[in-house]
């Protein structure tokens, strides 16, 4: 079933993006996406290093999803038959495919090492396969697959093969490759098989709900890192000291950019979740058959992974409330009212200063602090399902490993025999807005026949020192 390779090379999570220039007065504003942070040169040696240690046999790499982050680009077109709104000059353009295709060129046109890295590596007679994640969702866009071959110039016994699969890959029937995203309630795409909704005229791709919230809050919001959790899940004290160290003297209005982008996000996660998938039922068997074909797997694996998936979790209100914190600001405006209250009826029995609004307003305060302690974030929770549905994964698809992205987080272990790997991330990921305090490592896991009789292949995850790999060991 499909081809078969010895030598397998898997990365995932580059986030690939626009460059950001800076502005005049805010150097911290999304200071991750200048061109100094670029990956490009480092991956290009990898793929060189890899190129020169496999003595002419040929190499499968597998680009397991979020390589493009198009959720980050805010780059608009100056001419374009397309209507753009108010909302996608403030946040990005809306994933139609049009304005996805131009998205994809200009993350090239702003990659053009990386361009030049994957074009050398396929003419040297390898393949290169993108799985499509959830930040690079529009390369379900046939128009944003063409504009990655048109970048690549390749002849057409080259085009051959390079390969664009849904959300997972079988490689030579010992490995599943997933980028992991779709066992992630908050970044799950609802339906893969069939990804467009329509929106009153407009054909868009359906967000999942941690992308609405990267285009329409941090796009926003420069000082947050996106690749980094931590960098922006914070409790109450440390969101106030991140304020009055960093967005005072660059976003003094952050406040006011957070409420209104997590309301917009809300109200859109909400809105477009409870859209039908667009399917043609003509189409729909067919559909199937070419996403199995591409990721050389059966019909019926495609379908019975497809029922793995977790639920989506914008079809909880109070959940993704919580993950945005408009449910802490529901609370606030309610202490507010219930302060104010007390103070007006106190003041018609008797005359009394407006400090005791103040007063009653602080003595309530205590029950948000602990209220926000309480709820803690299930993004990470959640994010780790992949790896308790890993062997029934295996099991699906007839394979003794699996491979995955999304977390950005490495590890190589097992999991009831089943092997699970994690490539971690290669994106700009930095803890603190003067990107001095990095996170995560340049991860590659590695697929290749070992020198024991039985032939079996055998995967080993490495950590790219520039030049070289580590091998970094099993997590028991």
């Amino acid at each position: 079933m499909g081809s078969h390779a010895k030598h397998t090379i898997i990365l995932s999570d580059l986030h690939l993006t626009d460059a950001e220039i800076g502005r005049p007065g805010r150097s911290l504003w999304k200071r991750y996406k200048r061109p100094k942070y670029f990956i490009d040169q480092s991956f290009r040696r990898l793929l060189e290093f890899a190129v020169e240690n496999v003595k002419d046999q040929k190499i499968e790499l597998v680009l397991n999803g979020d390589i493009f982050d198009f959720d980050s680009v805010m780059k608009l077109p100056l001419h374009t038959r397309s209507k753009i709104s108010w909302l996608e000059k403030k946040r990005g353009l809306f994933p139609e495919e049009e304005k996805s295709r131009f998205k994809m060129e200009t993350i090239l046109s702003d990659h053009p090492i990386w361009v030049r890295a994957i074009r050398d590596f396929v003419r040297a007679g390898n393949d290169v396969i993108f799985v499509i994640g959830n930040h690079d969702i529009e390369l379900h866009w046939p128009l944003a697959q063409k504009e990655v071959l048109n970048f690549l110039a390749l002849n057409e016994e080259e085009e051959l093969r390079v390969k664009f699969c849904e959300w997972f890959y079988i490689s030579n029937e010992d490995t599943t490759i997933e980028h992991g995203n779709q066992y992630d309630d908050y970044c799950v795409a609802s339906n893969p098989i069939h990804p467009l909704i329509r929106k009153g005229r407009r054909v868009q791709v359906r967000l999942p709900f941690g992308n609405i919230t990267s285009r329409y809050m941090v796009n926003g919001m420069g000082l947050f890192n996106p690749h980094v959790e931590s960098s922006f899940l914070m409790s109450l004290p440390d969101y106030f000291r991140f304020f009055y160290r960093y967005a005072l003297r660059v976003q003094p209005w952050l406040p006011i950019t957070w409420l209104w982008s997590a309301t917009t996000s809300f109200w859109i996660a909400l809105s477009d979740g409870v859209l039908p998938a667009m399917r043609d039922p003509l189409y729909v068997e067919r559909r199937v058959e070419e996403i199995s074909k591409k990721a050389n797997a059966s019909p019926m694996m495609v379908r019975t992974l497809r029922e793995l998936h977790s639920h989506p979790a914008i079809f909880n209100p109070i959940k993704i409330a919580r993950e945005l914190w408009l449910d802490r600001f529901l609370l606030l405006s309610l202490i507010a009212f219930v302060s104010f209250e007390i103070f007006v009826v106190t003041n018609v029995i008797i005359p009394i200063s407006w400090i005791w609004f103040v007063l009653f307003f602080f003595l309530f305060i205590p029950f948000l602090i602990f209220y926000s302690r309480d709820i803690k974030s299930e993004i990470i929770k959640s994010m780790e399902e992949a790896l308790i549905k890993a062997p029934l994964i295996a099991q699906i698809t007839g394979t003794n490993r699996v491979v995955f992205g999304h977390t950005h987080r490495e590890i190589h272990t097992m999991v009831d025999q089943t092997e699970v790997l994690n490539t971690g991330t290669w994106s700009p990921a930095f803890k603190d807005p003067e990107c001095r305090e990095s996170f995560g490592k340049k991860c590659v896991v590695w697929i290749k026949y070992d020198d024991i009789p039985e032939k079996k292949r055998e995967a080993k995850l490495y950590l790219w020192n520039d030049p070289g790999l580590e091998e970094i060991p099993w997590k028991k």
